[in-house]
């Protein structure tokens, strides 16, 4: 398990009624309707926070490892991040997709940038050896 030395931030919410419910954070930032997956609801769902948490952190990561490489990143730097909600062995499981895009980068490169991003981004790291994530250059 991981320690940490020191703590750069915590994000603080408080969520309510599950599923079909409310989050809110303590500096009122986020503010949302939750809504349980494939319902009629207006809200979001775990699996899409999830989703875009873990996507918009790995482009951070894949920044990192770009400013470490002096690699230019494109504009169109973008991921389409998806995580599946299903059964597995009789409980509730994750699964996980990252396509990436980095136009205009040789695909040895953009590959690079990618696994070292994979290696230093807190979500690829949490989930690493617990769910199946499959990571894919577009």
């Amino acid at each position: 398990m991981t320690q940490l030395e020191k703590v750069l931030y915590t994000g603080k919410t408080h969520t309510s009624g599950g599923r079909d419910g409310l989050s809110r954070s303590a500096d009122g930032r986020l503010d949302i309707k939750l809504s349980s997956p494939g319902t009629v609801g207006r809200g979001t769902n775990p699996e899409q926070l999830l989703a875009a948490g873990w996507s918009a952190c790995f482009i951070s990561a894949i920044r990192l490892a770009a400013g470490g490489m002096k690699v230019a990143l494109p504009a169109g730097l973008a991921i389409d991040a998806e995580v599946d909600l299903g059964m597995a062995d009789g409980a509730y499981a994750l699964t996980a997709r990252l396509e990436i895009s980095l136009p205009d980068i040789d695909p040895e490169v953009a590959w690079s940038l990618v696994e070292a991003a994979h290696q230093t981004c807190p979500y690829s790291r949490a989930t690493r050896g617990n769910i199946d994530v499959a990571i894919k250059l577009v």
